[in-house]
Order: structure tokens, then sequence, then C-alpha cells
């Protein structure tokens, strides 16, 4: 195959596909590249049955690769890039859910999609990039699959729609979303927001997808001129026969009926109608069993429940727990529960139940991001942990998984635009979400209880934010039921996973995931509004408990005193090799951060500490006044004076003719080194040195009366 070169011009610069040059033994490579952004993208196919049998096995990596932006990074002893960062766990994920659904979900054939970023231009962010050459490659590829897809980023600045802003853009921007799909659906979006309203993000989403079909065209072209014949893939089937009678005896046995009730109902009934079902296919069959039948019966189960739950929703309006469309499950919120944490708030939803914890730091317990794409400081991080016990499974603990890590960025995506600046709330903020019970959207359970725990540890949050999951049901005629507040069926098999969350003023975060080939922007919009509702009636609940921020901090939480010194004076607080900062901090017990613009925060468990430590920096770096009255410890003696230690650092004269109104004929007569003095300035010269006086301070003598005088 010869290199070959597409270009299409997308919001003023060049989208550039390349293929036929690099990776070719894949079953499809191309080069994407937009600026001086470029990445990678293969997809290659197993022949025949991979490793698993009962799910797609669809793997989705991301590759950062530091040379791309012409980085160094890791320790003095490994430079070999690790673990991927949280940054690139999050765009394998938006690749992966992008492409997923359009997989035929009866596949096993073993599929990967690897995207790795050769070229950085710090403008143009390789996450739209990766969803694109994903798309293409295996669109040109023989991996059977019902793309293309596109992706695009939408920013809003000063009320104006901008596509594919940079990165310095994006810093002005009130809205970040990323949106993907095909020519005629949105299957995938991304967003976090500063409390956009419906009207901007719908203006946002239109804007976005006509782009979108714009660059799924352009896909199609190059798939025309250079893509493979598709592959028969491996599909995990039985004879229609056998198919038709699995669907058949599990109506009889009851499958209508076993899908209502509690989740622990719903599992029971649904495993009993199971296994008398395959008894009695098993017994049907005789000894004409299919190969692979237990895994291929597994498969037609799980989509007889998926056509009842549909036909129960679209037909009846009726959901698996007996609620309406746009009933919110029941509610409890609770804080201060745990005795020494900072904050803490539990936000039970339904059998969903999440306990979240706030810790305030110092601003040094800052977070340090250091990857291939950004290098800064976090001083608000999102943790969440998912663990098995939460849906009463037995798992291996292994580190955060993807999905971990994602409704971790989710949730703290929700929340960014109403924490406090550095400068009105110096601390370091970590939030940890414990999801302790899950049965369906855990991360928006985590965005209400950290809004509770934010509250209830005294964070001046601007406003409360609340967060539900949409759900929707479609049909073939076009039909479709929006469901608020999900559980773990409806999101099994719904055909849409909606997050919303933001503030009585406007959404914060939205996140979307589909199991069909995308939804429409009317379905999306109807979704969003009805979403919208719903976070208004979780809110109210919420503020029932806690109305706003506690004014004071727990006891238990570090104080920080934040002062401004002259930046040329950091180096007098810091000392010869630290040796004075150090000594500030081993004799008052606080830590203390200074930044380059002078900004000094001390951080201290009791005030007393706290203040020690101010004072002690404010005379290092103060500058004395001429008449100010200072108590300072003799240092130096001379012939002509005196030298006294007024501040840190700071020494002035007290001249031999300033120690008393008497004459004196040796300094030693009044002051030796080591004596505390009191002392008024008297002069500050041109070059800065400082003339002391005692006497200034002493009363006068009376003056001996003259003879004769009266």
């Amino acid at each position: 195959m010869t290199k070959k070169t597409w270009s299409k011009d997308i919001a003023g610069r060049t989208l550039v596909v390349e293929s036929g040059w690099w990776a070719k033994q894949a079953n499809g490579s191309v080069t994407v590249r937009y600026g001086d952004t470029q990445v990678l993208g293969t997809a290659v196919m197993s022949k025949g049955l991979g490793f698993a049998r009962n799910y797609f096995p669809l793997m989705v990596d991301y590759e950062e690769r530091y040379y791309a932006a012409g980085k160094i990074k890791g320790s003095r002893f490994i430079k070999r890039e690790g673990r991927p960062s949280d940054d690139a766990v999050l765009t394998g994920r938006v690749v992966d859910r992008t492409i997923r659904p359009l997989f035929n979900a009866r596949m096993r054939n073993d599929v990967q999609v690897t995207v790795t970023a050769h070229s950085f231009d710090g403008e143009n962010d390789p996450d739209i990039l990766a969803v694109i050459a994903a798309s293409t490659a295996l669109s040109i590829s023989d991996v059977p699959w019902g793309g293309p897809v596109a992706a695009v980023r939408v920013g809003l600045i000063d009320g104006e729609i901008v596509i594919n802003p940079t990165r310095t853009q994006l810093e002005n921007s009130t809205l970040n979303l990323t949106l993907a799909g095909t020519k005629h659906m949105v299957n995938m979006l991304e967003a976090g927001a500063h409390e956009v309203s419906d009207a901007d993000l719908a203006r946002a989403l239109e804007a976005g997808h006509k782009v979108i079909a714009e660059i799924a065209t352009f896909i199609e072209d190059i798939q025309k001129e250079v893509g493979k014949e598709k592959a028969e893939p491996f599909l995990m089937q039985l004879d229609e026969k056998t198919e038709e009678l699995i669907r058949g005896v599990a109506m009889v046995e009851g499958i209508k009926d076993a899908i209502y009730g509690t989740k622990k109902e719903v599992a029971a009934q649904t495993s009993a109608v199971k296994e008398k079902t395959k008894e009695t296919v098993l017994a049907e069959l005789g000894d004409d069993v299919p190969e692979m039948f237990d895994d291929a019966f597994e498969l037609v189960f799980d989509e007889v429940i998926d056509d009842v739950v549909h036909e129960s929703i679209l037909e009846h309006e009726k959901r698996p727990d007996g609620r309406k469309l746009d009933e919110v499950r029941p509610i409890t919120c609770e804080v201060g529960v745990l005795p020494r944490p900072h904050g803490t708030g539990v936000f039970t939803r339904g059998e969903t139940q999440v306990l979240t914890v706030t810790t305030l730091g110092a601003p040094g317990d800052n977070q340090i991001i250091d990857t291939m794409e950004v290098d800064m400081k976090k001083h608000y991080i999102h943790h969440y942990n998912f663990p098995a016990y939460c849906v009463g499974e037995v798992r291996p603990n292994r580190g955060p998984s993807r999905r971990e890590i994602g409704h971790g960025a989710l949730a703290e995506k929700a929340l960014r635009p109403v924490i406090p600046s550095r400068e009105d709330f110096p601390y370091t903020v970590l939030l940890v979400s414990e999801v302790m019970e899950s049965n369906g959207s855990s991360s928006m359970a985590s965005t209400c209880g950290s809004t509770l725990s934010l509250m209830h540890a005294g964070v001046p949050i601007t406003r409360p934010v609340s967060g539900i999951a949409m759900g929707m049901i479609t049909g073939a005629d076009g039909r479709f039921k929006v469901l608020s507040d999900i559980q773990g069926a409806e999101d099994h098999y719904g055909d849409m996973d909606l997050k919303v969350a933001g503030t009585e003023r406007g959404i914060t975060a939205l996140q979307m995931d589909v199991k069909l080939d995308g939804v429409t922007l009317e379905m999306l919009t109807a979704a969003i509004a009805q979403a919208n509702e719903g976070r208004a009636h979780i809110l109210r609940i919420m503020l029932e408990t806690i109305p706003e921020p506690n004014k004071e901090l727990s006891p238990y939480a570090p104080r920080i005193i934040t002062m401004k010194i002259d930046p040329e004076k950091i180096r007098d607080v810091i000392g010869k090799g630290g040796e004075t900062i150090n000594k500030i901090i081993d004799e008052t017990g606080a830590t203390i951060d200074i930044e380059d613009d002078g900004m000094v925060f001390i951080t201290a468990a009791d005030a007393e500490g706290g203040e020690k430590a101010r004072e002690w920096i404010h005379n290092l770096t103060r500058t004395v006044e001429v008449g100010e009255i200072l108590t300072g410890k003799v240092v130096r003696i001379m012939d002509f004076g005196a030298f006294v230690e007024i501040l840190p650092g700071q020494d002035g004269l007290v001249h031999i003719s300033e120690l008393d109104h008497k004459r004196v004929d040796k300094v030693t007569d009044v002051v030796n080194v080591g004596d505390e003095v009191t002392v008024q300035v008297k002069e500050i010269d041109k070059m800065g040195r400082i003339n002391l006086s005692m006497k200034a301070l002493m009363p006068r003598p009376e003056r001996p009366q003259k003879r004769g005088e009266k």
C-alpha cells in the first residue's frame, strides 16, 4: 500500500490524514495531524474466537509519549514512560466510549485499538485527534464496524461558539465540550462548564454536530478510496431455531414478571427463570446441544430481558422498581458522620450510597501534575473508590480502575467551578468518595455527597452542586422515553446513560454513553431538560440537611495565615541553605509555603504557632521607619558605638554619643554584647544604614541651676 494523504479545513486549521506510511502490518493504521499535534491510530483484530466468551473483547489504549512535547520526565534512574497518567486514561475512555457502540455486541474476536501521540504543539489537544484516528483506522481496515464516527471540541467564549478552541482559548471559555458521533447521531459527550445554560449548551451541541458530520463524511471518502473489504466476525450465536426456543421458554417461565422489584429481588427472580429456561431448553434439545451453548444461552437470555425492559417502558411506562419516568428514588442526606475528618457527607439515593470525606491541607500539599500535555499544580483533587463489597462481589483490589479514574474526574469536573480561589481559600482540598452501596449512578451520588462534605467542612463554595443520571429507552419506530435517576438494570438494558450536574444557575458537567448508534439532538435536549428538574428536586433535599457552608472549620483542620512580602525579601526568609526557614519551622511547628510573587502561606495546627511564624517572617521582611521604637540585642561593640540587631538580619548603630545623655568614655561602660536594649530609629541614611538612639528614650536630666538663678 502506497502512502496517501487527505486534508480538510476544520475551524481555520488543516486536518491531515495519511495512510500507507506507518504500522502497515496492522489491519488498519493512519496518522492524523492538526496544527503540529499528530497521533498514530491502529486497529488490529484476531482471527476467530478471542480470549473472552461472555463479552466483546475490545481493548482501547491511548499512549502518551513525552518526546511528543519535547520533554524528558521521570526520576533520575527511570526515564521510560510507566503507567498512563489520569489524562491518558480519560482520553482512552473517550475513544472507547465513542467506538464501542458501533460494534456488533455478539462479536467475539479480539479487537485492539491503539492511539499513540507522536507530536504535541501545546495548543491542539490530541484527544480529539485520537477519536478521529481510531475511527479512520477502523474504517479503512477489514475489522467489521458500523462507523465512521468523528469528534470535535466546542468552547463558549464571550457568548460565541468556538470549534476546536486551542488551550489558550479554553482558559477564557465557560464551556469545554468534547462531542462525538456519526453523521446523524451523537453517541458520546463529555463536558465541563461554568454554570452554562440549556440554551447555550443546545447551541454548542448543534454547532459541534455539524462539524462532526463533515469529518465523518471526510472519513467515509477515505474509506471508499483505500478501505479494505470487511472480514466475517466470529459471532456468539446459535441457530435461529434454538434462539427462538430460548426466547419462547423464557417468556413462558415468567421473565416479564421477574424484572420487577429491588436489585436483590430481581437478581434472584431472573436467576430462577434462567435456570428453569435452560433446563427446559436442554431437555428439548436432548443430545443435539450446539457447541458453546452455555455462553450463547447467557447472551440470548440477556437479550430477552433487554427486550422485555424496552417493551415495558415504551408501551406501559413501567420501570423495574415501579417508579414514574421522571421520579427520583427516595433520598437521605447526612453530614458529620465521622469524628476526626475535616468534613463528611453521606448521600443515599435508593440502593446507592456514597460517603465523601473532605481533607484540608496546606498549599504545599497540592498535587503536581507532570505529563506530556500539562505541567501544573492542583489544589482541588477528587478521588473515587468503588470497592467490590458495594455490589456484593468478591474481587481483588489492584489500585484504581479506569472506571474509578473516570468517575472521580467527572465528579471533580462537576464541582470545580464552585471551589473558591486560592486567594479566598488557600487550602488544598482533597475529596475522597467511598461507594458503600451501588445500584446506579454512584458518580452523581459522589457529586452530591461531595457538596454536602464540602459545606460541612466549611469550604465556602459559591453554590451547591447536585447531579443526576438519566436514561433512555428507544423503539424501532423512533419513539423514546427519558428516565430520571436510572438504576443498575436501566443502565444495563437501557440505550443511554447521561450524567448531568450543576447548580441552580446552570450546568457544570455532562457525560454521556450510549449502547446504540447514537441519539438525536432532540432526544438529548429532552433528556437534559428533564435532568434539570431532577437536579433541582435533589438539591432541595440536600439543602434541608445543610443549607450553607459551615462558618467555622473543623477544630482538627489546620489554620492558614496568608501574607504578602516583597519578592526581593524571599531569600531573607529562606536563609543560606534554607537555614532560616527551617529554624522557623522547627521552633513554631508551622508549615511555610512561599511563592515567587511573594505570597506566603503559613499552615499550623494551632493558632499560637502560626502567629509566631507570621510575626517572625514579618520582622524578617519589613523595613523600619524613622521614629519607630524597637527592642533588640547588642551583637557587636566598636570604639565608636554598638550595633544592635533590631529585626532578624537587620542591625542598626547606636553611636557612642547616643548611648546616654551624659558623656560616655567607653561603650562597654553602658552596654555589652548580648544585652537587650530598647532603641529609637533616629535616621536611615541614603545607603540604607540605620542610626539608633538610646538616649532619645531616656528622660533628659535636669539642668543644674546657675549661681544667681531663682
